[in-house]
């Protein structure tokens, strides 16, 4: 399975600062130590400004590549801008970008980051930069790889980025699960949201996420699920306020994991955020994500998903 990763890029963060940027690290490191040839690990290529400019407002995105924002474009992003932050944004959207494609030819891949789902047309927000679930949808819609996408968003944080970009795309379905009195203080609206109440565990979590990606799948049709794996529903999160088991969340993995496999769906995981007392944690919640996609993988050629974009051209009214 391809895993893409970049904490190489370390943003320079200011000490204390409440963001643990050292799990990519650590997470690479796991994954890379427990490789026994079930994971190749690549770098990705960089995401260019025509992939960015499919989701955000051209001056936005000059914005953010001249240092030009302003102060309070910086207190919403929660980051100090640098010529790293540039980067490494960029670096993270080429990783879903290219684990979307990964995972048509192959059934499943992973980004060892991403997840970005703050990241408004316009504006950033709560440490996203550039929406890298809109980016790598609309990139392969441009590619012609695929028509319809399904954003399953699991992060405990409504995905409220994806939301307000994609509010008149019927092309790609937002579906999220995530805390009704969590941050984004006002929510947008995605295409389906569930919102679960403080400290929800796991049974209740695992009902809820059920009745929703049924919905979802059945509304959506898509030919392509990116999915956020968040490891803030956990509950020793410091943001999270749910009460999610490292146990629950796996048997949310397999779920998601579960029902593409069964309905022949390719699935690109990113991981989304993740703010537990001892990163570890975080780090063991989002290898048991990696680890379990693993089974996934090599189930569904490119082929067989461009035979059904075929049939249904020619079935489709002229």
């Amino acid at each position: 399975m391809k895993v893409y990763y970049c904490d190489q890029f370390v943003l320079p963060l200011p000490a204390g600062h409440r963001f643990p940027i050292s799990k990519y690290r650590l997470l690479y490191e796991r994954v890379a130590q427990a490789n026994n040839g079930q994971f190749e690990l690549r770098v990705p290529d960089a995401a260019k400004n025509e992939d960015l400019l499919l989701a955000h407002d051209r001056e936005y995105l000059k914005r953010v590549i001249n240092g030009a924002l302003s102060a309070r474009e910086i207190r919403e992003l929660g980051f100090p801008w640098s010529l790293e932050l540039v980067e490494r944004s960029r670096l993270s959207n080429g990783a879903t970008i290219a684990a979307c494609r990964a995972a048509l030819e192959e059934g499943v891949a992973a980004n060892l980051a991403g997840g970005t789902h703050h990241a408004h047309r316009d504006r950033a927000q709560g440490y996203c930069v550039f929406n890298d679930s809109v980016v790598a949808s609309r990139v392969m819609q441009r590619e012609n790889l695929v028509r319809r996408v399904l954003v399953i968003d699991c992060d405990v944080h409504q995905g409220n980025g994806t939301a307000t970009i994609l509010a008149n795309d019927p092309t790609i379905f937002t579906f999220s699960i995530h805390g009704q009195k969590n941050f984004p203080v006002n929510k947008a609206c995605s295409d389906l949201d569930i919102e679960l109440p403080d400290g929800a565990d796991d049974d209740a979590y695992l009902k809820a996420l059920k009745t929703g990606v049924d919905s979802a799948v059945a509304r959506s049709k898509p030919e392509l699920v990116i999915f956020i794996a968040g490891a803030d529903p956990y509950e020793g999160d410091r943001l999270g306020r749910l009460g999610l088991s490292k146990k629950g969340l796996a048997a949310r993995d397999q779920l998601i994991l579960g029902y593409c496999d069964r309905y022949g769906l390719p699935v690109a995981i990113t991981m989304g955020g993740g703010y537990a007392h001892d990163v570890q944690d975080i780090v063991d919640i989002h290898f048991q994500s990696v680890v379990q996609a693993t089974a996934y993988a090599k189930r569904r050629p490119l082929g067989s998903v461009q035979e059904r974009f075929l049939s249904e051209s020619l079935l489709r009214p002229t």
